[in-house]
Order: structure tokens, then C-alpha cells, then sequence
């Protein structure tokens, strides 16, 4: 099952035909429904068809559609290339876990789709290097999910980085508070009668059912995602990437940490990275770090440069210059244009073709360095990272985990 079939897509450069964008939900847990709240704000917007494994999400998602649009027709779907079949259908969006992140987007782009996508965007670098090709191939519209970009304080912070009022950038400080949490040793059991187990797994080894695998803890164990590292690395990561028009790759990745001392839990309690990139040094740490400005964010970025520093979370930021702190500088220019919103930024890039906030030129190599270090983890040695040639310097253990294996009958397409 290497080929998806793919219907005639729309061809490239062309808007969404009349105004309404009609969407597909596949997989509609937790993220799913928030997307799908945020989406039927949006007056252009039809949503006609909810696809999931879990019986129990579509029917609980189809009563929260109801709310929203009282009367709305929505079809409902366990096997989301049904919804791709549907030629009405303009654009996917895809909150499945992990694991499922590159297939159903690939498939999607192959049938002429547009993909809200959420992060990360694949569970390997394989697998998002080949949605970035195919994304292009395709001539499709990709919106990360990263929906922190379109708000107002990243917007500033760029601008205060970009303007050179701190100076020169030399070091770059990115932080989560927590990890991996401890999931009790639990039994294998039945899967429920609502949920195809099978089709969960779909390209992840064959295991049997246990109830802390599965949905929302789906998220700590390495055949389905990278931990809360993995997920909330893109968020914060963002930020560096944009105001500094970052466009390398480190090259060097140096990463320590543990899994949580009890329980089943498989991926980092806690996690430290250093990142060497050209003429940059950045580090990443699962544990607030002790400097000013960091001790009331829970997750935060610090910029420091060779005239002040300054360290910003989601909606807040503090600025350090000669001594002094202040939350913003009125002298520098508002230069970039605000978003109208992430989701609303997606459905205009639809409408336009044009590039959305998040698209995949942008969110791959931004996402990159995450990929690199889970390997560099999971092996417990520093790695080399050749950009241009994609592979670990003299390693091919570290190159091969790259990729990875997928269960009959799935397979990356081509």
C-alpha cells in the first residue's frame, strides 16, 4: 500500500471554488475538536465529514457539531481514505497521533487536498522530508499547527529581535517545564468495542490493546511520537527560527536525559539539548532555567545578544538592556503584518495559494533539530548532522533511525 489513489486534484494556483471551504476532520480526539471549534467559527467554512477509529469521538464530535451549526449535514467516516475520495472535500484537517501524521497527509495531498496539519508534523524526518516534497509536487496549501504564530506578542518579539537593538545573537536559550508524567504499569486488556485498535496502530508495530497506549497517552511511547518534547518543541522552536530567519541546521547535537524512574512511560521525564548551528549555540532544557525573566514561564524562549537579552513566552515578554527591564521598546517600527489568526491564515492560503504562516518550507527544517536530537537520546551519544548529504557524520545506526519501518500493509508512498 505504497500508492495512494488519488482523484483529480485542483489544479496548482487556482482558489477554492466559490467561497465556501469545505473541510474533512480525520481524527477528532482532544485537538481535533478544538481545531474543529475554532474552524465553524469561520463564516466560509462547511465541515462535511468527521473521521475516526474511535465510534465514541465521532459520535461525541457529531453532538459538538450540532451545538456549533444546528442542523449542519456531516458524514461520518473510521477510514479516513473515504473522506479523500469525496471530490467536494477542498482541504483535511488532521489531529490523528503522531505515527499517522505523514500518511494521511501524503494521501491527502495525492487526492488534491489542502492539510491543516498538527505537530508535529510527521514522527520521523523521513517521513516530513517526503511530505515537503510531495507538498510541492502537488502543488498543495500545508498549515502546521502552530497556532501560537498568529498571535500578536511573537509578532513583536520578531520585530524587536530583527530591528538589532539587542545586537548581535549569539546564544539562544528554549525551555519546557515537565515531561513524560509516570503512567502506572497497567495490563494489556480488550480494546473497547467502539475503538478498531488495528487501524489505531495502522503503521506502528503490532502490540496488543492497553488503555495508557492509547489516546491521550499515546504521546510517551516511541512507536507513536517523541513525548512532550516532540510536541512542544515546534511552538517554542518557532519563535528562533522566525525572528532570526534561521536557515540552518545544527550540526552538532549533544542530548541527556532520562524516562521517568517507574511506570511505562518511554519517552523523556527529562530532556537537555545543546545545539551547535554556525556562528549559534542553542540549548533546550525540560526544567525552568535560572536566569531573569524565566522563572514565572513555564515554556520560553531567551534571546541573547551582544547588547541585551530577551526571554518571551506564548503571550509575554521581558526585555534586558543596560541593566534595565521593560516589556517592549516603542521606538522600534511595527514592520510585519499581523495575522488575521492561524486557522483564518490557513483558509485565505486555500482561497489564494499562496504560502500559509506554517507551511511545510518553513516547518521542516524548523522542526529538524527535533528529529536529530530524539535520535541522538535514544542512542545516548552526540551525533554529527551532514545537512547536505541528510545523514549522521560516520554513523549509520544514527542515520538509519532516520527513517522507519512501517507494518504491512502501509508503506510511505513514493
Amino acid at each position: 500500500m505504497n500508492t495512494p489513489s488519488a482523484s483529480a486534484p485542483r489544479p496548482q494556483g487556482k482558489a477554492a471554488p466559490g467561497e465556501r471551504i469545505v473541510l474533512g476532520f480525520v481524527g477528532v480526539g482532544g485537538m481535533g475538536n478544538s481545531s474543529l471549534a475554532e474552524f465553524v467559527k469561520q463564516p466560509d467554512v462547511e465541515v462535511a465529514a468527521l473521521c475516526d477509529v474511535d465510534r465514541e469521538h465521532l459520535a461525541s464530535t457529531r453532538k459538538a457539531l450540532e451545538g456549533f451549526r444546528p442542523g449542519a449535514p456531516v458524514d461520518l467516516y473510521t477510514d479516513f481514505r473515504r473522506v479523500l475520495e469525496r471530490r467536494d472535500i477542498d482541504a483535511i484537517v488532521c489531529s490523528t497521533p503522531d505515527h499517522w501524521h505523514a500518511l494521511v497527509a501524503l494521501y491527502a495531498f495525492a487526492a488534491g487536498k489542502d492539510v491543516y496539519g498538527e505537530k508535529p508534523i510527521s514522527h520521523t524526518y523521513a517521513e516530513g522530508r517526503a511530505m515537503q516534497q510531495a507538498c510541492r509536487r502537488y502543488g498543495r496549501i500545508f498549515q502546521l499547527g502552530t497556532q501560537i504564530h498568529g498571535m500578536e506578542n511573537y509578532h513583536r518579539v520578531v520585530e524587536i529581535v530583527r530591528s538589532g537593538v539587542l545586537g548581535d545573537i549569539g546564544e539562544v536559550n528554549l525551555w519546557l517545564n515537565g515531561g513524560a508524567p509516570v503512567i502506572e504499569d497497567t495490563p494489556d486488556a480488550e480494546p473497547p468495542a467502539a475503538l478498531d485498535w488495528d487501524t489505531w496502530l495502522g503503521p506502528a508495530p503490532r502490540r496488543p490493546y492497553n488503555p495508557k497506549r492509547c489516546h491521550r497517552l499515546f504521546r510517551h511511547f516511541w512507536d507513536y511520537s517523541g513525548g512532550t518534547y516532540s510536541d512542544f518543541w515546534c511552538h517554542i522552536a518557532d519563535l528562533m527560527y522566525w525572528a532570526l530567519d534561521l536557515r540552518d541546521a545544527p550540526r552538532h547535537i549533544r542530548t541527556q536525559g532520562a524516562r521517568p524512574a517507574s511506570g511505562m512511560a518511554e519517552t523523556p521525564g527529562w530532556i537537555d539539548v545543546d545545539y551547535e548551528y554556525p556562528r549559534l549555540h542553542v540549548t533546550w532544557t525540560s526544567r525552568t532555567p535560572d536566569f531573569p525573566g524565566a522563572a514565572k514561564r513555564n515554556i520560553g524562549a531567551r534571546f541573547v545578544g551582544s547588547k541585551g537579552t530577551l526571554v518571551a513566552d506564548y503571550t509575554s515578554r521581558a526585555i534586558f538592556i543596560d541593566g534595565k527591564e521593560v516589556d517592549d521598546l516603542p521606538n522600534v517600527p511595527r514592520t510585519l503584518p499581523r495575522s488575521p489568526g492561524h486557522h483564518r491564515n490557513f483558509l485565505d492560503s486555500v482561497k489564494t495559494r499562496r504560502p500559509a504562516d506554517s507551511n511545510l518550507d518553513y516547518a521542516f527544517p524548523m522542526t529538524t533539530p527535533m528529529y536529530l536530537s530524539c535520535i541522538s537520546y535514544r542512542l545516548g551519544r552526540p551525533l554529527h548532522w551532514d545537512a547536505a548529504r541528510e545523514r549522521f557524520v560516520g554513523d549509520d545506526e544514527a542515520t538509519a533511525m532516520l527513517a522507519k519501518s512501517y507494518r504491512a500493509p502501509w508503506g510511505l508512498p513514493a
